[in-house]
């Protein structure tokens, strides 16, 4: 019995440290600071430059499973909706740059994708598990964190995007 209630504290505490967070992480109701994108390409762009509209970012890595999975609801998503009503981008975290670039080129994502391999957006962005989307709102603040797969253009996501970002996707 004593072993078992060990185990189980053991346990708990392990799944507890799972989701918490990193230092520095920006949190639900903070603001995204500027910082610098990196692309595949060697190109550039500051987080800021996307102010102005809602953005959903997802943090993924070609290895992932669960980043796999949900990368295809994603384009679609970003099909529909992406440049119109908000931004969505994607943030890898390989160390390979070519095995992201090749999983973006198979995947055929045509949304904006960036490249962490130094894990400065992996640890600013609380990605201790991925995948992880955030959803930030057209001032650059974050209103919601989903961890784990996600279908991201099913109504009752579709819902959930609405209810934080105050919009009306259909």
């Amino acid at each position: 019995m004593k072993l078992s209630i060990l185990m189980f504290s053991v346990l708990l505490s392990i799944s507890s440290n799972a989701f918490a967070n990193t230092p520095g992480e920006v949190t639900i109701g903070s603001y995204l600071p500027i910082v610098t994108l990196n692309g595949f390409s060697g190109n550039t762009k500051k987080l800021s430059s996307y102010r102005g509209k809602p953005l959903i970012i997802n943090v993924w890595a070609s290895w992932c499973g669960p980043c796999r999975e949900e990368i295809s609801s994603l384009e679609r998503l970003s099909r529909r909706f992406g440049g119109k009503q908000i931004n969505v981008i994607g943030i890898s975290t390989d160390d390979d740059a070519s095995a992201a670039a090749a999983f973006i080129k198979d995947s055929k994502l045509t949304f904006t994708n960036y490249l962490d391999s130094h894990v400065q957006l992996e640890n600013l962005l609380g990605a201790n598990t991925i995948p992880l989307t955030i959803l930030v709102d057209e001032r650059g603040r974050v209103v919601e964190k989903v961890r784990g797969f996600q279908e991201w253009d099913n109504p009752e996501t579709i819902k959930l995007i609405n209810q934080k970002l105050h919009l009306k996707l259909k």
